[in-house]
């Protein structure tokens, strides 16, 4: 019989890997709105340009995303089942938001290469808390 998937206790690491969870998407969280907040007019021309330059839609969809991922991760804290439906909604607008970045001509040419490394680890990081949600709950760690 395959026991890979059988419900086992908690492991002891469980709680730290949530709580980092939770940190960094609260970073990211804060870091949206530090951006939504930001008045353009205070920034050098390079990056007000590109924040002019930035479509509406991505900006949701990446504040979407930060606020699915603080609200998934919350849900890995409180060892919720609801956690991996979040995370990945998270990832579908995190998806979304890199895909808008890099479709959207009059942006992508102003993007660095290091604001791209930034833009795919955050999608990195958000795929790796929506597998950790996914692994919790083929564990049976989440009620």
């Amino acid at each position: 019989m395959d026991d890979t998937f059988a419900q086992r206790p908690v492991a002891a690491w469980y709680m730290i890997a949530a709580f980092v969870s939770l940190a960094v998407m609260a970073l990211g969280l804060f870091g949206m709105f530090m951006h939504v907040t930001t008045d353009p007019a205070t920034l050098p021309l390079d990056q007000r340009a590109l924040f002019e330059a930035e479509p509406k839609w991505v900006l949701a969809a990446s504040g979407a995303g930060f606020m699915a991922g603080f609200l998934g991760a919350l849900m890995l804290v409180l060892r919720r089942r609801a956690a991996e439906r979040m995370m990945l909604v998270s990832l579908a607008a995190m998806i979304v938001w890199m895909a808008g970045m890099f479709s959207t001509p009059s942006f992508r040419d102003l993007l660095s290469t290091d604001q791209i490394a930034v833009l795919l680890a955050v999608v990195a990081i958000t795929w790796t808390i929506f597998w950790f949600a996914r692994h919790s709950r083929q564990r049976g760690w989440l009620r």
